[in-house]
């Protein structure tokens, strides 16, 4: 699977295009890339309305590679190398998101079957709960 990312996308093209495939995944994008194994500061992240000609380094349209076998880690590089978009991948947690940093190594299909699994058991306790 592949999302391309032309000159004239905005950042929420593109959030939309990875999460029709990963609806437990989430991008966001900062200002510099994060280090690995450490988060990325909510001051350096951009706005979804942001059309990506103004924040990228590389100024190049193509095809990024967002296959289910792919790391997290190895579909973040890509970002930055081929589209200078420093991106973070997010997991769904609960009620919330995590940042992936402590689990880029696990592929996007991984991740994401986490993410539902975390919301498939927040469900189940609310059911008992209730």
């Amino acid at each position: 699977m592949e999302i391309y990312i032309s000159e004239e996308d905005i950042l929420l093209n593109i959030q939309n295009k990875f999460r029709e495939v990963y609806p437990y995944l989430k991008l966001e994008c900062y200002l510099c890339p994060h280090t690995t194994e450490t988060v990325s500061a909510n001051s350096q992240k951009v706005a979804a309305d942001t059309p990506i000609e103004d924040i990228r380094l590389v100024h190049s349209f193509g095809w990024i590679d967002i296959g289910e076998q792919r790391t997290v880690a190895e579909v973040e590089k890509d970002f930055y190398r081929d589209m200078g978009l420093a991106i973070q991948v997010f997991r769904r947690h609960k009620t919330g998101w995590l940042q992936t940093t402590r689990t880029d190594n696990l592929t996007l299909a991984e991740q994401n079957e986490l993410g539902r699994e975390s919301v498939t058991a927040e469900t189940a306790d609310t059911e008992i709960d209730a």
